[in-house]
């Protein structure tokens, strides 16, 4: 009984031969000249088995076939040929191993893992600004903003912006924006307490948001009004990077709305 405790057994197996090869091979080596039926009784498979086995060991030479069924022996070659098979695996994995770093890793890489990262979808035209604010529409938390109304109306009609804010109140959506303090701004922020919002004014001269940004989820879209160009990026550490500045931007929006509010000025025209 072969014991595959020993030393020798556990070597081969750990150089790439099968249970089966070693106890063939180790079989063949201690009968000397045999046939498959003597072979397969000491390996302790069947004869069948033994003969397949026997096939591959003499394809990597390491037993030679001699006679003609059924009367065929088979016969251990010397154990160099081992480190000869070893010697030309080794040198068939290094050619795979520069074909693959030179052709296949860098396709592979190319498609890896797309659903961890961040994924960049592009929308054209003024349907595909229309798109990317569908996609708002899909948050699951307040969405944050940085918008000028102004400059949106170049690129959508208010009657869109209208109905758009109307379905995002009734599905329960808030917002936070950010927007200019001009006439457009000041007429969208008088509709805040409808419409589920909270703005704060800032600035035009200083800061006039074109293209708009939403960040929401692990959402920041992008609309470009004077390229007509919508851009939604999914990504978890992108959306969390961007609510932090949009923090710190909210900080310092609110005090200069309060200070806008000590000199405001004078009556909104209505625009959206």
């Amino acid at each position: 009984m072969l014991n595959t405790e020993a030393s020798i057994y556990k070597s081969l197996v750990s150089l790439g031969f099968s249970d089966k090869e070693v106890r063939v091979y180790l079989s063949v080596l201690e009968l000397g000249r045999s046939t498959v039926a003597r072979i397969a009784r000491k390996a302790e498979i069947n004869r069948t088995t033994g003969y397949d086995i026997l096939s591959d060991l003499a394809a990597k030479t390491l037993v030679s076939i001699s006679g003609k069924e059924p009367k065929q022996e088979y016969a251990a070659e010397s154990p160099d040929n081992i480190k000869r098979l070893l010697e030309q695996k080794l040198e068939q994995d290094k050619k795979n191993l520069e074909a693959a770093t030179a052709g296949l890793i860098p396709q592979l890489k190319s498609i890896h893992n797309v659903s961890q990262r961040p994924q960049v979808r592009f929308y054209e035209g003024q349907e595909g600004l229309r798109e990317v604010f569908e996609d708002t529409l899909t948050a699951k938390e307040p969405i944050k903003v940085y918008a000028s109304v102004n400059s949106a109306l170049t690129a959508l009609p208010s009657g869109y912006f209208r109905e758009y804010c109307r379905r995002r109140t009734r599905m329960g959506i808030k917002v936070r924006a950010i927007i200019p303090n001009d006439d457009g701004g000041r007429d969208y922020a008088s509709r805040d307490k409808d419409e589920a919002r909270q703005s704060v004014l800032v600035p035009p001269d200083k800061y006039y948001f074109s293209p708009e940004i939403n960040i929401y989820d692990d959402k920041v879209m992008i609309a470009s009004w004077r390229e007509k160009l919508g851009i939604i990026i999914e990504s978890k550490e992108i959306a969390e990077a961007m609510k932090t500045i949009y923090e710190l931007s909210w900080a310092e929006a609110k005090r200069l709305d309060g200070k806008l509010k000590l000199n405001p000025p004078k009556g909104p025209t209505e625009i959206v």
